[in-house]
C-alpha cells in the first residue's frame, strides 16, 4: 500500500489547481507545440519536435506525480490542531538558543515544504523533532551544520 501524503486544506486546492491547468491550458499548448513541429518535415532531424515530445514526457509525468499523491492524501483536519502540541499545521515559534535567534515555522506535509517560506516538513529533522512538543521544551535537532537547540515559544493554529 502507498504511503498516505499529508496535505492541508490549502496544499490540496494547489496540486487540484496545478492538475486543472496542466491537464487542460499545458497540454493543448503542448500539443500545438508538436503539430507546429511536424510540419517542419523529417522527425529524425527535428529539433523542435525532440523538444515538445520531452516537454510532453515532463508534463505528463507531473501529472501522473499529482494524481498518484491524490489518491493518497490525508487532508489536515485544521478543527483537530491545537495550540497546546506542535501537531502537522500548527505554526510554531521556537529560538535557537546557540544563535539566539528567533524563528517561526509551519510544520507541513512533506509536499508542500517551502524552507524559503518557513514552511519545513514534518519528515525533515527539525520537523520530526518539534512534533509532539510544548511551549517551554527544548528541543536538540541533529542537522547537518551540527546540533541545534531549540526553545518553544509559542504553537498556534
Amino acid at each position: 500500500m502507498a504511503k498516505s501524503v499529508l496535505l492541508t486544506a490549502e496544499g490540496l486546492k494547489q496540486l487540484e489547481e496545478e492538475l486543472d491547468l496542466l491537464k487542460g491550458e499545458k497540454r493543448k499548448e503542448i500539443a500545438e507545440k508538436i503539430k507546429v513541429a511536424r510540419s517542419y518535415g523529417d522527425l529524425s532531424e527535428n529539433s523542435e519536435y525532440d523538444d515538445a515530445k520531452n516537454e510532453q514526457a515532463i508534463l505528463e509525468a507531473r501529472i501522473a506525480t499529482i494524481e498518484a499523491t491524490l489518491k493518497v492524501a490525508v487532508i489536515i483536519d485544521e478543527n483537530e490542531i491545537t495550540d497546546q502540541t506542535v501537531h502537522v499545521g500548527s505554526l510554531v515559534k521556537v529560538e535557537n538558543i546557540s544563535m539566539g535567534r528567533v524563528a517561526e515555522y509551519r510544520i507541513i506535509g512533506s509536499n508542500e515544504s517551502n524552507p524559503k517560506e518557513n514552511k519545513i516538513s514534518d519528515e525533515s529533522p527539525v520537523g520530526r523533532a518539534l512534533l509532539g512538543k510544548k511551549v517551554g521544551d527544548m528541543v536538540e535537532v541533529e542537522v547537518p551544520a551540527g546540533l541545534i537547540t531549540f526553545k518553544i515559544l509559542d504553537v498556534a493554529k
